[in-house]
């Protein structure tokens, strides 16, 4: 089977998903002045850049986009944030990735922001599958799916053109 046969979300789909969160993380935070969307290394971080736009397009938040490096083979290892820490201390964080599969990779972003004091945590993700080794959950999601252990959803961001399948 190819990756076309597989597709769960198209580009349509995948943007319509990122203007919903956006929406939802603007609801989240209309009291705020400032959020911070931190977007975990790869295709995490593209999806969170996705969202800023959108959340600077339709509020008028002051929207920080951070990205969150993360050894997502070895997360036990030091986590960094291309932000400085008092930049996102006591502010409005949303922490973001593409798929939520066994909740690893979400749990210790969390972790690390466990840390520091904010005013509000939240957690995205585009597609949240159902089998997780952590209890974590994702606040904002694009779409929830219950796949076999054995399948993989992948995201690609090429581009204009995005898709999420079943590998």
């Amino acid at each position: 089977m190819t990756a076309e046969n597989n597709i769960i979300l198209n580009t349509k789909q995948i943007n319509q998903k990122i203007k919903r969160i956006a929406y939802q993380i603007y609801e989240t935070n209309t009291s705020e002045k400032e959020v911070i969307i931190a977007g975990i290394i790869g295709n995490g971080f593209i999806f969170a850049k996705k969202i800023a736009l959108v959340l600077e397009d339709i509020s008028d938040l002051s929207v920080t986009l951070c990205e969150v490096n993360i050894n997502k083979k070895k997360p036990l290892e030091k986590i960094t944030t291309s932000i400085p820490v008092n930049a996102y201390k006591n502010k409005s964080l949303v922490l973001i990735d593409d798929v939520l599969s066994s909740g690893t990779t979400l749990i210790y972003g969390i972790k690390h922001f466990l840390d520091v004091p904010l005013k509000r945590f939240k957690t995205a993700v585009l597609v949240n599958r159902n089998h997780k080794k952590y209890p974590v959950k994702a606040d904002f999601k694009g779409i929830s799916l219950s796949t076999s252990i054995k399948e993989h959803v992948q995201v690609s961001f090429k581009n204009e053109e995005s898709v999420a399948f079943l590998a």
